[in-house]
């Protein structure tokens, strides 16, 4: 691990660049290690069925959040209202939204930064060092292209499990 957190109640944290499936489990082990309380979104279906019935409790105490992907209206409004409610709550994201190379990340997290009114700090795995580093705390402004252009632009030296970030 490199860096430390800010002394901060509230956060929306990044973590990328998110190209295995390796980076939860590591993102994981460091959030135990360092006893961390930081929430952090799910798909649905890990929670359904037989998988939901053995994962489910694990995930939740875990801190994960569930989310259906395919219905995610109202997740965003959901999301800021549980940063109101909580004294402290931290939430970690993965920016690219799956482990693919994307060409555009997904803006959920700037939205949901922006709707509870708490900054963003880039949490990054660079796997050549077998670090996880947690860097710059970013307060975002009302320019989403400009703050995406920044936020991407800091991430551009790391090197996931896979690959680089675009």
């Amino acid at each position: 691990m490199r860096g430390e957190w800010p002394d901060l109640p509230r956060l929306v944290i990044l973590a990328a660049p998110h190209s295995s499936a390796w980076d939860g489990l590591w993102g994981l082990a460091a959030k135990i290690a360092m006893g961390a309380d930081v929430k952090f979104l799910a798909k649905a279906e890990l929670f359904r069925g037989i998988q939901g019935w053995l994962l489910g409790p694990l995930l939740r105490r875990l801190g994960a959040i569930p989310v259906d992907r395919g219905s995610p209206t109202g997740l965003v409004t959901d999301v800021a209202g549980r940063f109101a409610a909580s004294d402290k709550f931290w939430l970690v994201l993965a920016p690219e939204g799956t482990r693919r190379r994307v060409e555009r990340w997904k803006t959920g997290f700037w939205r949901i930064a922006r709707a509870a009114d708490v900054p963003v700090v880039c949490a990054y795995f660079h796997y050549p060092e077998r670090v996880i580093g947690i860097g710059e705390c970013m307060a975002l402004s009302d320019d989403i292209d400009a703050d995406m252009t920044r936020i991407r632009a800091y991430y551009r030296p790391w090197i996931g499990k896979n690959r680089g970030t675009t």
